[in-house]
C-alpha cells in the first residue's frame, strides 16, 4: 500500500466516521509564541482542547506536516541512527472536541488497522497508562486484546503534554506493531514499533506544574505515515518505502 493510499484511506475513514477533513497547517504555526515548528497534529488545535465550545468542527481528521529539531519533541539526536526517526513526517490525525472519548477512539482506531490497513492482531499490542482502567478494559473487555499483549506503563510512556509547560496533556495509549527482528526478543523495546499513540486530553498543566481536570475531555490521536507505510510496504527502514526512494533516486 502506498503513502498516498494510507493517506487516503485514513482521510476518508475518518470522514465516514463523521469527522471533517482540514488540510494541513503550516510547519511554521500561527499565533504560538511557545514553538518554532508545528510538532504534532494537535498544534493547530490547542485553543480547542481547552475551549471546546470555540470549536468550528467538533472532530477533525488531518494529515499535519511536523518538523521536530528542539524541544521536548526532538528527533534530532535519533536521525540517522534509528531506522524509524525523521526530523521532518506526516503525521495522521484525528480529533474530538468533547464529541466522544476514549472508548470510541479505541474501537475505530482498531477497526481502521484491522479492516482498512488489514494488519495481522498477532502482530500487535497495545500500552495503556498505569493508572488507566478504563482504557484498560476496553481493549481487553471489548475489542478483545489478549491481556498478555496489554502493557501497563507510567507517565514516561503514556503521558502526553506539549512539553514541560503549561497546557493540556493527558494520559495515552499506543499501538505498536511487532518488527519480528531476530536480534531482539519479544520482550526487548526495540523490537517493537509504535506507530500511533491515543492522547486522552483530561487535564491542564498550569504554570507550577500542577495539574486538573478538563471541563470537557478531548482526544488527540498521531499516527506516523512513514512508520506505517514501513509496515505496510514490509521495509526494516522508514528510507526504504516508496516517498523516501523516490527522492533518493
Amino acid at each position: 500500500m502506498s503513502a498516498t493510499e494510507i493517506r487516503e484511506r485514513y482521510i476518508k475513514f475518518f470522514e465516514r466516521n463523521g469527522h471533517t477533513h482540514q488540510s494541513s497547517s503550516d510547519i511554521v504555526p500561527k499565533n504560538d509564541s511557545t514553538l518554532l515548528f508545528t510538532n504534532a497534529g494537535m498544534v493547530p488545535f490547542k485553543q480547542y482542547f481547552l475551549n471546546p465550545s470555540t470549536a468550528p468542527f467538533k472532530t477533525v481528521t488531518t494529515v499535519q506536516k511536523c518538523v521536530r529539531a528542539g524541544g521536548k519533541h526532538n528527533d534530532l539526536d535519533q536521525v540517522g541512527y534509528t531506522p524509524r526517526h525523521h526530523t521532518f513526517f506526516e503525521m495522521l490525525g484525528n480529533f474530538s472536541f468533547g464529541a466522544y472519548g476514549k472508548r470510541e477512539i479505541i474501537h475505530m482506531a482498531w477497526r481502521f488497522i484491522i479492516e482498512e490497513l488489514k494488519m495481522p492482531k498477532e502482530n500487535l499490542r497495545v500500552t495503556v497508562h498505569e493508572s488507566d482502567d478504563e482504557a484498560y478494559a476496553v481493549w481487553k473487555d471489548e475489542v478483545g486484546v489478549d491481556p498478555k499483549r496489554i502493557v501497563r506503563l507510567g507517565d514516561e510512556d503514556n503521558f502526553w503534554s506539549m512539553g514541560a509547560g503549561e497546557g493540556p496533556c493527558g494520559v495515552s495509549s499506543e499501538i505498536f506493531w511487532d518488527t519480528k527482528n531476530p536480534k531482539y526478543s519479544e520482550d526487548d523495546e526495540e523490537r517493537w514499533l509504535e506507530f500511533w499513540n491515543l492522547v486522552f486530553m483530561q487535564n491542564y498543566r498550569d504554570a507550577s506544574g500542577g495539574l486538573r481536570k478538563l471541563d470537557v475531555p478531548c482526544i488527540d490521536t498521531g499516527m506516523g505515515l512513514e512508520r506505517v507505510a514501513s509496515i505496510l510496504q514490509g521495509k526494516k527502514n522508514n528510507f526504504d518505502t516508496d516517498e523516501f526512494q523516490t527522492i533518493i533516486r
